[in-house]
């Protein structure tokens, strides 16, 4: 009888790192809702993915054999939004909650960018050819049909047109100075985002809430999974060794500032953080 063999489970960060190590074969989905196990480390993530088939069966049987993609869109938005009541958490959008899939699931409420891939996955089952746009400011997605395209507000479900799209733009070129000479057509900020942008902002936008609440240890975890998908984002090495200064553990955060002040390109936050560092170094001897 051959003996048994027990393998350990990975760590939530180990797997994490096996599901983003490839580009062409990168599952968007399953990397966004394993983001959670930081928060629920219990979390069953193939339950989660069990639990989204189920609805992308139910709204399946809902579109006929031989319906378009016009016609499967429509379908799903009726699903979603309105059926299931998936929308905007308004009255608490910096609740840490809303980025973690599990959790919008159960409480039907998120930020764009949740909702959105949890939109994108149902769309892609239904054969959508369906893409996260990294608009300013606000997540869209983008729907490429027989006929034109269609862009859609996760957070309302509302679509919009190139008007609405246009004056929602304003604000954020007046104040990069993009008016004028400068002005570029609105295509160009709906480029499709790949599936490693859209987990890298899903991350950021947790990362500042952590930041802004000065809960250094979750912001620690999440930049860990940032320099696992992002090893050449050098400022998230500072910001990592920043948040390990005010945890008080002053041998890692002189560890990571010491990369960033290598690799960086910033003549003079390199210097303001090597100063960091010399603080640091003498704090520790």
């Amino acid at each position: 009888m051959s003996p048994a063999y027990a393998f350990p489970s990975p760590t939530p960060l180990g797997y994490f790192a096996a599901l983003v190590g490839e580009e062409d074969a990168f599952p968007l989905f399953e990397a966004a809702v394993s983001i959670a196990q930081d928060e629920y480390p219990d979390l069953d993530v193939q339950q989660v993915l069990g639990d989204v088939d189920q609805m992308l069966s139910r709204v399946r049987r809902r579109c006929n054999a031989d319906a378009g993609p016009l016609q499967r869109l429509r379908t799903l938005n009726q699903f979603f939004f309105r059926d299931m009541g998936f929308g905007g958490n308004v009255n608490n959008y910096y609740d840490p909650d809303n980025s973690y899939l599990n959790a919008v699931l159960r409480t039907r409420r998120g930020i764009p960018i949740t909702l959105a891939v949890l939109w994108l996955e149902l769309a892609t089952g239904l054969g959508l050819k369906a893409r996260g746009v990294n608009f300013p400011g606000h997540f869209m997605v983008k729907v490429n049909l027989p006929n034109g395209q269609v862009v859609i507000d996760p957070f309302t479900g509302q679509s919009l047109s190139r008007e609405d799209l246009s004056e929602r733009l304003e604000p954020y070129k007046r104040r990069n100075g993009l008016v004028d000479d400068f002005d570029v057509p609105v295509g160009l900020y709906l480029q499709a985002a790949t599936p490693r942008d859209i987990v890298a902002r899903l991350l950021r936008n947790l990362k500042e809430i952590h930041r802004t609440q000065e809960d250094w240890l979750r912001l620690i975890a999440v930049q860990d999974r940032l320099l696992i998908l992002l090893p050449d984002a050098w400022s998230e090495y500072r910001d990592r060794g920043l948040a390990w200064a005010e945890m008080g553990d002053l041998r890692l955060a002189v560890n990571d500032l010491e990369i960033y002040v290598e690799h960086s390109e910033d003549t003079m936050d390199r210097e303001a953080i090597s100063q960091r560092v010399k603080e640091l170094r003498r704090a520790l001897n």
